[in-house]
């Protein structure tokens, strides 16, 4: 499970990780497997760890005062699931985090963090590229989602994330999206077409 995570590290690192580096990830790293529909997080909890994504998908969402679902993101392999402003402010979530499929992961909590940043340059490296990619990630995100129209935002989608196409059902990715499935449905056929 460890090689996987150590093996991502080396695209954010041209140095080789040393084993006393593997042996802190180790320890500060728990192993943990979600069947799927389980919850690593629930509305109303704090969350309290940040889970690498070894095997499976995740999704991550809000229930309106509807009980309709807003998916905000979704996680598969080599991917990071989590809440970071309850993670980082210690605060209550708003969102639930569940598998989608049986999932293995590698969590970790709030301070093992700030120790791999100090004792792993490769971790604080990543770390660092992740937020600036998750800043534009979420800012290209809020202007489609303010200015674009439906199959411009699927457009968009299919060439960022062509990989959870065949992962996640349709009412899924039209939630990810904000749009309904029907709209999609119009929308993927007018594609298709193309």
């Amino acid at each position: 499970m460890y090689n996987a995570f150590f093996e991502y590290l080396k695209k954010f690192s041209p140095e080789p990780l040393s084993e006393e580096e593997k042996a802190v990830i180790r320890q500060t790293f728990i192993p943990f497997k979600l069947r799927k529909r389980q919850f690593l997080l629930q509305a109303g909890d704090q969350c309290k760890y940040f889970a690498f994504i070894i095997k499976g998908a995740m999704r991550m969402y809000s229930v309106d005062e509807r009980g309709i679902e807003h998916i905000v993101r979704l996680g598969i392999e080599e991917w990071w699931m989590g809440d970071r402003e309850s993670f980082a402010e210690l605060t209550p979530s708003r969102y639930n985090i569940d598998a989608w499929e049986h999932c293995e992961l590698l969590c970790v909590t709030r301070e093992s963090t700030l120790e791999l940043q100090d004792k792993v340059p490769a971790f604080r490296e990543m770390k660092m590229r992740l937020d600036e990619r998750n800043m534009m990630a979420n800012n290209r995100r809020l202007t489609s989602t303010i200015s674009s129209l439906a199959d411009k935002r699927y457009t968009d989608f299919v060439e960022c994330y062509p990989d959870l196409l065949n992962r996640f059902p349709q009412h899924i990715i039209a939630s990810y999206l904000g749009i309904n499935k029907d709209t999609l449905s119009r929308v993927k056929r007018q594609h298709n077409l193309k």
